[in-house]
């Protein structure tokens, strides 16, 4: 198996890069190499969270849609899905959901809700209706 380029982008909280990464090419995969982490907004007028290293649990609820919460174990070849939501909405619903409550989860970050919609119109996946709801309620700050 050939590996290309190995790099480490240093984290940048002035473009809101908070953590290092890892990126690598692997058999022509760019992979981006992170750690589990948890996030801890300071108050509901700041995208820019508190970061901490965290459990796969943490790291998975912390996540904008329940598809994005899946981690592959490659010591096991499982798919792990922490949210217990993941792998449905994914293969047999293509819905797109939170793993919290979508009004925390777009209060956190309200450009999640354009990220869901541009997510279901890409791939074809319909919006859960908690989450269209809370995309369409007037913010709460």
């Amino acid at each position: 198996m050939k590996t290309g380029k190995v790099a480490v982008i240093l984290s940048n909280p002035d473009q809101s890069k908070h953590l290092e990464t890892a990126r690598m090419t692997v058999a022509g995969l760019e992979l981006d190499l992170v750690n589990l982490r948890s996030e801890k907004y300071a108050d509901q007028t700041s995208r820019i969270p508190t970061i901490e290293f965290g459990t796969p649990e943490e790291d998975a609820l912390r996540r904008d849609f329940t598809i994005n919460s899946l981690f592959y174990n490659i010591n096991t070849r499982a798919v792990e899905d922490f949210t217990g939501k993941g792998l449905e909405d994914l293969l047999e619903h293509r819905t797109i959901r939170t793993p919290l409550p979508a009004e925390d989860t777009f209060r956190d970050d309200p450009l999640r809700v354009l990220r869901a919609i541009r997510f279901g119109a890409r791939f074809g996946f319909k919006l859960d209706s908690g989450l269209e709801a809370a995309a369409a309620s007037k913010p709460t700050v």
